[in-house]
């Protein structure tokens, strides 16, 4: 019971969208490296510009999901980034199973310092509209985390159990 007398009711699970498929999809196991199990390269370009307890490229990049890469490394696959000029859409499949997927890890606040003509290879890609759920930014439109935004288009692009790993590293994904 809270201070009011009431008691704190947890919010209802049909407001929160959950990525993946079914309850019987369980995470990869111990003895195969979780980046093999995604089937898919994930990178990000890290700035170091968050929280580094709170970011999540970083964990992500701890548990073996993603891998950070340098500036000048040209990437050829989707590279999520406010620069795109198209969504991306299940029709992206392809070059995300040949050339993996980017993502730009810094802070929302911090936009205008990111070198964006630096970053031209690869298809550049935006994302729909879609609310964050992570703790820093929750509730925000299009203020997503990369683990947010990686498992989107993972999803999108139809890798539902790529994208239900990605968010299983976080309690609140």
């Amino acid at each position: 019971m809270g201070k009011s007398g009431r008691s704190k009711a947890p919010p209802p699970s049909s407001s929160v969208f959950t990525f993946g498929s079914p309850p019987s999809c369980s995470p990869p196991p111990s003895s195969v490296p979780a980046s093999a199990s995604l089937g898919v390269a994930l990178r990000m370009w890290d700035f170091a510009q968050c929280d580094p307890k709170r970011c999540t490229g970083q964990r992500l990049a701890r548990k073996g999901l993603m891998s950070a890469m340098p500036l000048k490394q040209p990437f050829k696959g989707i590279v999520l980034s406010p620069n795109g000029t198209r969504a991306v859409s299940p029709a992206d499949g392809d070059v995300l199973a040949r050339k993996g997927l980017s993502v730009i890890d810094c802070s929302w606040a911090r936009l205008q310092e990111i070198p964006f003509s630096q970053m031209r290879s690869g298809e550049h890609r935006l994302l729909p509209f879609l609310v964050a759920v992570n703790p820093v930014n929750y509730g925000k439109p299009s203020k997503l985390s990369c683990a947010e935004a990686a498992a989107a288009c993972l999803y999108i692009c139809g890798r539902y159990d790529a994208a239900k790993t990605v968010m299983g590293a976080f309690g609140w994904g």
